[in-house]
C-alpha cells in the first residue's frame, strides 16, 4: 500500500486546502469530554512555558515560540484525493474541533483589537480555487459555521436543523469559548498562544490511495468515539464504489435513509447492528457452523471472509456492492423495520411478533428474514406464520417441561436454514419435527405428540414466572376475543409489571391452610404438588392477590370478581345471561363451569380445561 506521510503544523494545515468530509465518516460527534481533553492537551505545555517566559516580557513572534516552546504532537489524520478534492478519511473530529478553536481565537482578536485578526481569519476561510470556502468544508452545515464565524448571533439563535453535526458544532464552540475566555485574558497571552497554536502544534498527514481507504478506515479511528460495526461496514462497502456511481445512484443517501429507518424504532440499543447480524445469519449462512462465526460485534469483518464471500460476493466487487445496496440491503432493512413495528407494540395483524418479543424470542428476526425472498409477495403471510410457529414451539415446550435454551438455540439455527427454501404450508411440519425431537431428548423417551396431557399433567408453579404471566395473558386474550370484550390490562402490564401493589403475580387458588390440606387427606406431598398445577393457579393484580391471600376458597371467590376473565369463570355470575360466554362454550365444546367449592376434583377439571384451551390457542 502506498502511504505518503507529511508532518505539518496548523498554520500549513489550514492554508490552501479545502477538506471534504468523506461518506465513510460519521457526523461530528465529539462532545464535552474529548473537546476538553484536547484543550487540556494543548494548554498544558503552553501554560508551563508561558509562565516562565512571562517574566521576560517577550514579544510574541515565531522566533520566540520556536526558541522557547517545544512542539506538541496532536495526532495523525488521513486523507485521500479523488478528482482533485481532498477527502478526510480519518481525523475529522479533531480537525473540526481545531477549526472551532480557530474561530474563537479569531473572535478574541476582535475583542483585544489584535493585528492578528486577518491572520486567524485566513486559518478558517480562504481560497482553494476561485471561491472563498471554509478549510473544513462541512458542506451540509456551512450556515452554522458561517454564523459562528461571523459572531453576530447569540449561540442559542444559531440554527442547528441540518443535523447532529450542527448541534455539536454550536455546543462544542460554547465549551471552547468558555475555556479560552478563562485562559486568554490579555492580549499578550492571546497572541503568544496564537503563535504556539499555529506553529508548535503538529499533526501528521497520511495520504492513502482510494483502494486502501476501507481498510484504513476500519483500522484507525479518531480518539474519543469508537466506531460502530455498521459504520465500518459502510466504509468497506461504499469505499469500493467510485464517486460518480455513489452520487448518481445516491448510494450514500440510500445507506443513511435505511439505517435511520431501522434505528428510528430506537427501543433496542444498536438496533442497526442487530439488523445486520440477523440479516447475514438469515440469508448468507450456508451451514449450521456459520452461525457460530458471526455476532453483533464482528459481522463487518466476517462477511468478507472466504466462507461468507461465497454467498455475498462483496469483497473487491464494486458491481456486487452496488447491486447488494440497491436490492438486498434496501429490501431486508425495510422488512426488518416492518417486523420491529410489531415487535415493540402489539399489532393485531401480526400479534405473534409481539408475543415473541415478550418471551425474548429475538431469533424470530433471523428466521423471518431467512423465510422471505427478495421482494417477496408473501412477505406478510410469512411473517405471520413464522412468528406464530416460534410462539407455539416456545409455549408447547414450556408447558411440557421440555424447554432447554441450549437445545432451542441450536435448533433455531437449523430451522433458519431449513425454512429458507420451504413453502408456507411446510412450516408447521418443520417446527413440529424439532418440537418432537426436543421433547424426546428432554424426556429420554420417544414421543409422537407435540402436546400431550401426560407431560402437561404436572406443570404449574415451577415454570418461569414471566412465562406464567405470559401464559395467563394469552388465556385472557382468548377470552377477550371470544367474549367480544376489551382486555382489562395490556399484555405488557400483565407480563412485565411485577410491583407489589400494582404488578401482577401468580396466585394459588388453594391457600396453604389446614382446611385445604384436609381436602387431600392431610397428605402434604400430594397437597403441595396439586395446588401448584396450572389448574390451581391464577394471575392477580397485587392488591387483589393481597386481599385474597390465605383465605378459604369461598371468601377468595368474592375477590375474583372484576379481575381477569379466566379468574371470573370460577364465579357463577360469569355465566348468567352471558350470551357470548354460552356461545364460546358451544363453539369450542369447552367444559367451562363455575365452582362454588374447590378441591382435587375441581382442580383437575380446571387443569384439563386449560389443556383444551391451549389446543385451541396454540392449535
Amino acid at each position: 500500500m502506498d502511504i505518503v506521510p507529511g508532518k505539518q503544523n496548523i498554520d500549513s494545515l489550514f492554508s490552501n486546502i479545502s477538506y471534504y468530509i468523506d461518506f465513510y465518516q460519521r457526523e461530528y460527534k465529539w462532545n464535552k469530554e474529548p473537546v476538553e481533553r484536547l484543550l487540556d492537551d494543548i494548554f498544558y505545555k503552553f501554560n508551563i512555558e508561558y509562565a516562565n517566559k512571562e517574566k521576560l516580557a517577550l514579544t510574541p513572534s515565531q522566533e520566540v515560540i520556536t526558541a522557547y516552546f517545544p512542539w506538541y504532537y496532536l495526532n495523525t489524520y488521513i486523507t485521500n484525493i479523488i478528482d482533485g478534492k481532498v477527502y478526510v478519511v480519518d481525523g475529522q473530529q479533531r480537525l473540526t474541533t481545531l477549526t472551532l478553536i480557530s474561530i474563537k481565537l479569531y473572535q478574541l482578536c476582535k475583542v483585544f483589537k489584535s493585528d492578528y485578526e486577518p491572520w486567524m481569519e485566513r486559518k478558517i476561510v480562504g481560497y482553494a480555487g476561485p471561491q472563498k470556502t471554509f478549510w473544513m468544508n462541512h458542506v451540509k452545515h456551512l450556515q452554522t459555521l458561517q454564523d459562528l464565524f461571523d459572531g453576530k448571533k447569540e449561540l442559542k439563535e444559531i440554527k442547528t436543523d441540518t443535523g447532529i453535526t450542527a448541534v455539536n458544532l454550536v455546543e462544542n464552540y460554547q465549551i471552547i469559548s468558555k475555556w479560552l475566555d478563562n485562559e486568554l485574558k490579555d492580549k499578550n497571552k492571546l497572541e503568544m498562544f496564537i503563535f504556539y497554536f499555529l506553529y508548535r502544534l503538529v499533526l501528521v498527514n497520511l495520504s492513502v490511495e482510494q483502494t486502501n481507504v476501507p481498510m484504513v478506515f476500519e483500522v484507525i479511528n479518531d480518539r474519543g468515539v469508537k466506531l460502530e460495526p455498521f459504520e465500518i461496514l459502510k466504509g468497506k462497502l461504499l469505499g469500493q464504489v467510485d464517486k460518480f456511481d455513489l452520487e448518481n445512484l445516491h448510494l450514500n443517501e440510500l445507506w443513511e435513509a435505511q439505517t435511520d429507518h431501522v434505528e428510528s424504532v430506537s427501543k433496542k440499543e444498536s438496533n442497526i447492528n442487530f439488523f445486520f447480524f440477523s440479516f447475514i445469519r438469515g440469508k448468507y449462512t450456508r451451514i449450521k457452523a456459520d452461525f457460530l462465526k458471526i455476532n453483533e460485534e464482528n459481522y463487518h469483518r466476517v462477511i468478507f471472509t472466504d466462507d461468507f464471500d461465497q454467498s455475498l460476493k462483496l469483497k473487491g466487487n464494486p458491481a456486487g456492492v452496488k447491486n447488494f445496496l440497491l436490492n438486498e440491503f434496501k429490501y431486508y432493512s425495510n422488512l426488518y423495520r416492518k417486523v420491529c413495528d410489531s415487535y415493540y407494540e402489539f399489532n393485531e395483524t401480526q400479534p405473534f411478533v409481539y408475543f415473541n418479543s415478550l418471551n425474548g424470542r429475538d431469533y424470530q428476526f433471523t428466521i423471518i428474514i431467512s423465510a422471505c425472498n427478495l421482494n417477496d409477495p408473501e412477505e406478510d403471510k410469512k411473517i405471520y406464520e413464522v412468528s406464530k410457529e416460534i410462539d407455539r414451539m416456545f409455549t408447547l415446550l414450556q408447558i411440557q417441561s421440555a424447554y432447554d435454551s441450549n437445545i432451542i438455540n441450536d435448533y433455531e439455527q437449523q430451522i433458519a436454514l431449513e425454512i429458507r427454501d420451504a413453502k408456507i404450508e411446510d412450516y408447521r411440519g418443520i417446527f413440529d419435527k424439532y418440537i418432537l425431537s426436543i421433547i424426546t431428548t428432554r424426556k429420554s423417551k420417544e414421543t409422537e405428540d407435540v402436546f400431550s396431557y401426560k407431560y402437561f399433567r404436572e406443570i404449574g408453579y415451577d415454570l418461569n414466572k414471566r412465562f406464567l404471566r405470559y401464559f395467563f395473558a394469552r388465556i385472557e386474550y382468548f377470552f377477550s376475543e371470544n367474549l367480544n370484550l376489551k382486555m382489562k390490562h395490556s399484555f405488557e402490564d400483565l407480563v412485565t409489571k411485577t410491583g407489589a401493589s400494582n404488578g401482577f403475580h401468580i396466585e394459588h387458588v388453594l391457600s396453604d391452610n389446614d382446611e385445604n390440606l384436609a381436602l387431600f387427606n392431610d397428605d402434604e406431598d400430594i397437597f403441595y404438588r396439586e395446588r401448584n398445577r396450572l389448574g390451581g393457579l391464577l394471575l392477580l393484580k397485587g392488591k387483589d392477590n393481597i386481599s385474597s391471600n390465605n383465605e378459604v376458597y369461598k371468601k377468595k371467590l368474592k375477590s375474583y370478581a372484576n379481575t381477569l376473565y379466566w379468574n371470573e369463570t370460577l364465579r357463577e355470575d360469569a355465566y348468567k345471561s352471558k350470551l357470548d360466554m354460552n356461545a364460546l362454550i358451544k363453539k369450542y365444546k369447552l367444559k367451562l363451569e363455575h365452582h362454588d367449592e374447590f378441591g382435587p376434583t375441581e382442580l383437575e377439571l380446571r387443569h384439563k380445561l386449560l389443556f383444551d384451551i391451549i389446543q385451541i390457542i396454540w392449535k
